[in-house]
């Protein structure tokens, strides 16, 4: 995309893990700008002002500056949809860090919030930027696998074994199914961009080691309306693993990532096979799909380009998630219809 003549200015809401990371990742941007960051804790204050950001203790300051154009959500999960309401009724196009919601009809609200102001709703699925991903949708849509049959997915770290026993990520109120909302929504949305709405799941949860409510292991079996089924598991505790393996009658290809997308090293392999012939290997460097997406966002709100998220997948996405934690609850399969 091509740069715009002028900058496009944010606030950032939450100074956490995520918050800082983009706050750091845009520090340098040539055209999206961070004037400061909303962090209630005082404590973190002088944090963000160390990196030349105003601090406010609350929305009220920065919703009222013109010059803001919009505002980026890091903030603990059940506090996304009143915030996407008072961000959509000053006018400001929101970024909302996954999840949307954590029921589907938070996230129905909060789609039709910003349709009624008029603003642009961006989501927190920086995957779908990586260059492997966008080359295996690509093959997808131009048929290149053949029929697709199944697809298995994973996306695992420990980056949060040492948060606190009662931070609100151990919780099964505010990040139910265990690591659903920290990793595996990423693997949904990346599943229903490629296969379409989701017909019916299945999922288990465990709680293996970190002791914590909502559990440290989630997986998870689907069955899509166009008929594939696909797999994928997300593990809170084991050392960093990411893969997306498509099965086609013609081909399979599987996607490899060696770094967490906010670690700027490793390569993503792409391994190729169809019968008959050695499997292929492609090897992608490291790509800053955060700042991609943030920039996706950015160009959509200005009303130069479409952003490629539609509302529909927005919000399919949080009806699978709570589809998920209904079945690991149950422990019975869930038809996304009734969601």
């Amino acid at each position: 995309m091509t740069m715009p003549t002028s900058h496009f200015t944010v606030a950032i809401a939450g100074f956490g893990w995520w918050g800082k990371h983009i706050a750091t990742r845009l520090q340098d941007h040539p055209w999206l700008r961070v004037a400061g960051v909303i962090e209630p804790f005082a404590q973190l204050h002088p944090q963000i002002e160390a990196m030349g950001l105003t601090a406010w203790s609350d929305f009220d300051a920065p919703l009222e500056m013109s010059e803001i154009d919009a505002v980026i959500l890091t903030t603990p999960n059940p506090l996304h949809e009143a915030q996407i309401a008072q961000v959509c009724a000053a006018g400001k196009h929101v970024f909302c860090e996954k999840p949307l919601g954590l029921t589907a009809d938070s996230a129905r609200r909060s789609v039709q919030a910003c349709i009624d102001a008029g603003v642009q709703l961006g989501i927190g699925h920086e995957r779908r930027f990586e260059p492997a991903m966008l080359a295996l949708r690509a093959a997808l849509e131009d048929g290149d696998l053949g029929t697709v049959m199944h697809a298995e997915a994973a996306f695992s770290h420990d980056k949060l074994i040492g948060v606190p026993a009662d931070d609100w990520r151990t919780r099964k109120d505010v990040s139910p199914a265990a690591g659903m909302t920290a990793m595996g929504i990423h693997l949904s949305d990346l599943l229903i961009s490629f296969f379409g709405p989701v017909e019916s799941l299945h999922a288990f949860t465990a709680n293996r080691s970190l002791g914590w409510e909502t559990g440290d292991v989630v997986s998870v079996q689907m069955k899509f309306e166009a008929g594939m089924t696909a797999t994928f598991s997300a593990v809170l505790h084991t050392p960093h693993f990411i893969r997306m393996h498509v099965f086609g009658s013609k081909k399979w290809v599987e996607v490899l990532n060696d770094s967490h997308p906010d670690t700027p090293d490793g390569i993503v392999r792409v391994l190729t096979s169809q019968t008959g012939t050695p499997v292929d290997q492609k090897d992608y460097a490291w790509e800053d799909a955060v700042t991609a997406n943030l920039e996706a966002f950015a160009h959509a709100a200005a009303g130069r380009a479409s952003y490629p998220f539609s509302n529909a997948e927005m919000v399919h996405n949080i009806q699978v998630l709570e589809a998920i934690t209904r079945s690991a609850e149950t422990g019975q399969s869930v038809t996304l219809a009734d969601v």
